[in-house]
């Protein structure tokens, strides 16, 4: 992401996993760990739309730590059509949480769906503190449900996941969804409208 972006590769259940690891200014408050898209699709840890979350993350005072799902970039192993995407996750959830430290998670697009599966996994004490999706992969998985907390951004414009099969998934969960106008799936001219969206919800107070 930048000049003192650290690469680093832990041990995951296929393999070495590749990791990029990013500092606030000040000392960290916490971890954010964001999940990238469909690696089959071209997804990586390096989406534009994944580093603009850990932008925002870093803004708010969050280290940041993103990864490569197997047989993505330098990660080991071969797609397991989200089964073992979503136990990477998990590997790297428990190799860079600190105990007690607060902990946020976030997805893009498939990554969204690997992110609130890893969640409803973890022990209730353990779960993040706040969740971000963005674009989640509401269409062609089964995203389970998650925190009415969970801040939830999708583009009106949608030609990858359509806005319907989000408003649907999140219509039961009386969830709310910040649409945002003409916007397509990968956000193309709206980063950093985006990353300003996820850190004014992410920085507002909880009633």
């Amino acid at each position: 992401m930048n000049s003192h972006t650290v690469r680093q590769r832990l041990a995951g259940p296929a393999g070495a996993i590749e990791c990029a690891l990013d500092m606030p200014a000040a000392d960290p408050v916490g971890v954010a760990i964001v999940c990238h898209p469909h690696p089959v699709h071209g997804g990586t840890m390096d989406n534009k739309v994944v580093i603009t979350l850990a932008r925002a993350f870093l803004q708010i005072g969050f280290r940041t730590v993103r990864f490569n799902f197997r047989g993505a970039g330098e990660s080991e192993g071969a797609w397991d059509e989200g089964r073992g995407e979503v136990d990477d996750a998990l590997a790297v959830i428990a190799a860079h949480r600190g105990p007690g430290e607060p902990f946020m998670l976030a997805g893009f697009s498939f990554g969204g769906y690997v992110a609130a599966t890893a969640a409803s996994r973890l022990p209730e004490a353990g779960r993040p503190q706040r969740m971000v999706l963005v674009g989640p992969s509401t269409q062609k998985q089964q995203v389970p449900p998650v925190p009415a907390d969970t801040v939830v951004v999708h583009g009106e414009s949608d030609e990858v996941v359509p806005l319907a099969a989000t408003l649907d998934w999140a219509r039961p969960q009386v969830l709310p969804v910040l649409v945002l106008p003409g916007v397509g799936h990968f956000f193309h001219g709206q980063l950093t409208l985006l990353k300003n969206v996820v850190v004014q919800q992410l920085q507002r107070p909880k009633v």
